[in-house]
Parts: structure tokens; sequence; C-alpha cells
């Protein structure tokens, strides 16, 4: 039996953000006890991955659909959900480039939204991070999951997807470009008068191996009065492009570059 002052003096760090370890040594305890000690704190603060929570689709709770928007959006470009056989419940992890802080903090902000029962990390890799959220729930939040890559598979939105899609349509296209997209400075030269002239304009592209992802995005666009064009590699569909000035200037104004 340990004092109860040791022990909340020991969950108190971990709290504060001390690795067990570290907690460990300082008051000389097996970090298994202080894993355990940790443990049962969040479960009597309700706060232990995998608990039941509320579910939009099981039992019709709270929903911030733009949020779900733009999340979806991520999740149909660089998301994926997942189980490890040591874990008790999978996660959902969105990958974002280390290149782009304010992406990654715009994915944690909408995962957060979607879950506000469930906390969210960050786990470091070479070159990015992936943000995860763990829930029971991720696979009736998102039905496209499946086994092998999305472009190998079906992939619709389902009734309930596709309402909300056709409410917020640019969140949606922001989370599509935000994970498979990017915004350019095209140049062209031209000949006047007899002098070489170059010309800069901007261009929004968005690359998914998926044609029916890419069919997403380019019906999305339809809706909100978006121009696009397709470019191929070779003889297969490969970019949606959107370079018409008006169209860019939409794109604009509710997407904008990845920051």
């Amino acid at each position: 039996m340990h004092d109860p002052l040791l022990r909340r003096q020991a969950v108190t760090l971990c709290r504060s953000g001390v690795p067990n370890a570290e907690v460990g040594r300082r008051l000389g305890i097996p970090s298994g006890t202080i894993g355990y000690w940790l443990h049962q704190d969040r479960a009597a603060r309700d706060e232990c991955p995998g608990r039941e929570r509320p579910c939009h689709r099981c039992d019709g709770a709270p929903l911030d659909t733009a949020a779900y928007g733009y999340l979806l959006g991520l999740y149909l470009g660089d998301g994926h959900i997942v189980q490890y056989s040591r874990h008790r419940v999978p996660n959902l992890m969105i990958t974002c480039a280390d290149s782009w802080p304010g992406l990654m903090d715009s994915a944690e902000a909408a995962l957060r939204a979607v879950f506000p029962h469930n906390k969210t990390c960050r786990v470091s890799r070479t070159g990015c991070h992936n943000v995860k959220v763990y829930s029971r729930h991720l696979w009736c939040m998102f039905p496209q999951h499946g086994p092998g890559k999305k472009h190998e598979r079906r992939i619709v939105l389902e009734p309930w997807q596709q309402k909300i899609v056709d409410a917020h349509p640019w969140e949606f296209i922001r989370g599509l470009v935000h994970s498979d997209g990017c915004r350019v400075t095209n140049w062209t030269e031209r000949t006047v008068g007899g002098v070489r002239k170059r010309y800069e304009y901007p261009r929004y592209f968005f690359t998914n191996t998926s044609a029916d992802i890419r069919q997403l995005y380019c019906d999305t666009l339809d809706m909100v009065g978006v121009r696009w064009r397709v470019t191929r590699r070779g003889d297969r569909p490969y970019n949606i492009s959107v370079a018409r000035a008006a169209s860019v200037a939409l794109m604009d104004r509710h997407v904008g570059p990845k920051f």
C-alpha cells in the first residue's frame, strides 16, 4: 500500500505532462504502478479511450456538421482508420506534413469538434505527424472504411453524409484540397509586340488516384460554381485543375493555400 498523498502527487505530475518513467524515478515507484494509477484516475474522470461515448449515428448525438464536412475531406485524402491488436478501439489518423503546421492545427480542431468526448494526440513520424483520435464509433462515422487502399475499392457517400456535404460544400472542398491538393503559381511566356513576356497566374490542383474521390470533388466544385478541368498523366486522369480567374478567386475566398 502506498501513501494516498504520494499517489496523488504521481498522478498530478503525469497529468502535467511528465512521462510515467520519469515520475517513477522521481518518486521511487515502478512505472507500471504509475501507469495503473493514471489509468484509474482517467477512469474516475471518464477519460479512458474506448469508453462508450455519444454518437451521432448510433444515438442521435449532436454533430458539428461543418467540422465533419472538413474532416471527411481530410479522411478521404490523407486519413485512414486502423485497429492494432494491442488496442481495444480503432483510431483515425490524419497524416499532415510538418511543412504545414496550420493544417495540423486545423485537423486536430476538426477531430475535437466531431469527437468532443475523446482526446486527440499527435504522433511524430519522419517529416510528418499523425493527428489521431480513438473511438469505437469511427466505423459508423466513416463507413467508407474497408480493407485495402481507397483507390482499390468503391467510395460512395451515404445519404446522410451527402446531406452534410450539400450543406457545407466549401468545408468538404477545403478538406480535400488541404489533404491532396495545393495552390501553385504557374507561368507562361508570350510574344507581345515582338517582345517575349512572362505571365504568372495562380492555380489549384487536386490529385487523387481514386476516380470516385476525384468525382466527389468535381461534383462539389460544380455545386459551388467552380470551373475545372482534368489533366492527364499519359492516358490516365491524374489532376483536377482550377485555373480560370473567377474560379481561382472563389477558391481563394473559401479555401486558400495550405499554411
